[in-house]
């Protein structure tokens, strides 16, 4: 009988905290949910003018209007699109008619492209705002001789191209440049599994209920007798 009790609360204890778990993983996935929302409604907000000091928090994602000089001196981020292949991301400095100099993410190029690729040209262009954490200890350095980079360091690239280290990804406009296709930001890329992590949870604790009762059947089954 104690053994039985035994493993009734050890059957017990461990769903509770299986279930425990399903639950803290529906929790997070309201959480990130309500991020992903927020942010999509700054995405999609009408743009304004860019912010004279912008905040990389209060100020992320949101959508502005510029206008100026595109410079020639692009520089060549490699990424990869679906059903498109390998290409670059094109960032090239934009002079404003303010005075300032920022850089703009427009969009991607084909490698086959790479070699053409020619933004310079004055535009109004309306992007979003966006700090983007792709650098780790991992990250190659750039080729600055093939201009190849791996990443959108922004503050190297702003040292590179002598520009603020602001950046806007372009999101419409007449882009001067025909063969870059823009990129907007969205959040098809934020990680959100938390629905998939609770239902493997709450199966593992139905699983785990099931062995339970299986075992104390077993224990409990009485024994066959012996046939002489």
């Amino acid at each position: 009988m104690r053994r039985s009790l035994f493993f009734i609360i050890v059957g017990l204890g461990g769903a509770a905290i299986l279930v425990a778990l399903g639950v803290w993983q529906v929790q997070r996935l309201a959480w990130k949910e309500a991020i992903i929302a927020d942010i999509n409604n700054r995405i999609a907000a009408a743009p304004v003018a860019l912010p004279a000091d912008p905040d990389p928090e209060a100020d992320a994602y949101l959508p502005v209007t510029v206008s100026g000089e595109i410079g020639a001196q692009a520089l060549h981020v490699l990424v990869s699109q679906k059903q498109k292949g390998a290409g670059y991301r094109v960032i090239a400095p934009m002079a404003l008619e303010s005075g300032r100099r920022v850089l703009i993410d427009l969009g991607f190029a084909a490698t086959s492209n790479k070699d053409a690729i020619a933004p310079a040209g004055t535009a109004t262009l309306t992007g979003n705002l966006q700090w983007p954490q792709e650098v780790d200890s991992f990250t190659p350095e750039a080729d600055m001789d093939r201009n190849i980079w791996f990443a959108r360091d922004v503050e190297l690239m702003a040292e590179t191209l002598d520009t603020e280290p602001l950046l806007i990804v372009m999101r419409e406009g007449p882009g001067p440049d025909p063969k870059i296709t823009p990129l907007p930001v969205d959040t098809t890329r934020i990680p959100n599994d938390h629905l998939q992590y609770a239902i493997t949870w709450f199966s593992l604790a139905a699983i785990w209920l099931a062995m339970t009762v299986l075992f104390l059947r077993r224990r409990r089954a009485p024994a066959t007798p012996k046939v002489d």
